[in-house]
């Protein structure tokens, strides 16, 4: 008699597992079926390379990418921030430098494929940036691009033959405004150039309010470009929205020698909340010292010294400029002011919120012996900023 009870071990079960190198494909059905809210919230973690990818998916998540509801809920993500060099030598490949991992970018940006045919992309130059746009001159017109999406406009000049001085551009969430003088006539004008109305306005220019020699762009702050003028340094701005010039701030520290605003609403499309000045301080035409000041515009409105750059370092720059002021130019970048030179391969920051003072050392890419033409922007990709 046969116990049942027993297991039999002739019979065997066979278990089928999938491998976990080769998982289930996903229902598309599934995908279709899943709430905006929540398809937002999955998109959301996803790297950006990968969300540049799926633009080309599907209609559904190239418009998602792009809603207004997606935008406002991502567009403060982290990307990484770069120091972007432009230099003769290195022709539409421009080096990066990553400001939050000090450290150069193996592989430089290519502009190459983005810029027009052949002939214009030969004569294109780099002329500034702004919240994660690029402005290339080109022979007839100007190129207003954004690689993030690879989307582009090019801006024909308003008359020919055109010339134009003191370019700034200024991006912000809502579009982006070109500002100029223009030198193609025999009587100079302000020339604002609107991305939403797509239009140019003139407006007047006079020539005692800025001097033809001044090398600044425009610095952006609460609505208005800001200038300084050649010796006697003073400050004179243009209000956007109305048109006109002003002298709003009546008076500079003692003893500049150069002087060059920067903001902390350049580059990231906000209005800013701190406008400093960078001076060289000294006598007879020398800067022994550069300093840092803030403007406060309560209790009085004056300038406050926050920083004063070391001894050795002022040096050091002081050497690399050889006493030519022109040579040297300033920008904020993400919380950093970033003093360069025109013929000097290195960067001089400041980190506002440690109050410390670093060199940026040469690209590894360049040639040992460079000549001079360094030209240094701040660059901060942006998915949503619209060419």
């Amino acid at each position: 008699m046969k116990d049942h009870s027993q297991p039999n071990h002739n019979c065997q079960t066979t278990a089928v597992s999938s491998s976990p190198s080769t998982p289930p494909d996903m229902d598309a059905g599934i995908w279709s079926k899943l709430p905006e809210e929540l398809l937002e919230l999955v998109l959301s973690f996803l790297p950006l390379k990968n969300l540049l990818n799926l633009r080309s998916t599907c209609k559904r998540f190239k418009s998602l990418l792009f809603s207004p509801s997606f935008v406002f809920k991502h567009s403060s993500s982290p990307f990484p921030s770069f120091l972007l060099l432009s230099h003769p030598q290195c022709f539409h490949h421009f080096p990066l430098y990553d400001t939050t991992a000090a450290t150069w970018r193996k592989l430089p940006l290519s502009l190459s494929p983005l810029l027009p045919c052949a002939t214009g992309a030969a004569q294109a130059s780099l002329l500034t940036s702004s919240n994660g746009l690029l402005c290339f001159l080109l022979p007839n017109s100007f190129l207003v691009l954004n690689l993030m999406t690879k989307s582009s406009r090019v801006i024909e000049f308003p008359y020919y033959p055109f010339g134009f001085e003191i370019f700034s551009l200024i991006a912000t969430p809502a579009g982006y405004n070109m500002f100029m003088i223009s030198s193609g006539s025999s009587s100079k004008s302000t020339l604002l150039y609107d991305s939403k109305a797509q239009s140019w306005q003139k407006f007047n220019f006079s020539e005692t309010v800025l001097s033809n020699n001044c090398q600044e762009t425009g610095v952006y702050f609460k609505g208005c470009l800001y200038f300084v003028t050649p010796e006697p340094f003073s400050i004179v701005c243009f209000e956007l929205e109305s048109g006109k010039w002003g002298r709003p701030i009546p008076e500079l520290p003692a003893e500049l020698m150069f002087a060059r605003l920067v903001s902390s609403g350049d580059g990231g499309g906000g209005e800013g909340k701190k406008l400093c000045l960078i001076g060289g301080v000294g006598r007879n035409g020398i800067a022994r010292s550069l300093k840092v000041w803030e403007w406060e515009c309560s209790g009085g409105m004056k300038w406050v010294e926050v920083e004063r750059l070391p001894e050795r370092m002022c040096k050091k720059l002081m050497s690399v400029c050889f006493h030519n002021y022109e040579h040297l130019y300033c920008f904020w970048h993400q919380g950093l002011i970033c003093v360069c030179c025109y013929n000097w391969p290195e960067v001089l920051y400041f980190k506002v919120s440690r109050r410390t003072w670093h060199w940026v050392p040469k690209c590894p890419s360049l040639p040992d012996k460079s000549n001079c033409g360094f030209r240094w922007f701040s660059f901060m990709p942006n998915l949503f900023a619209s060419a």
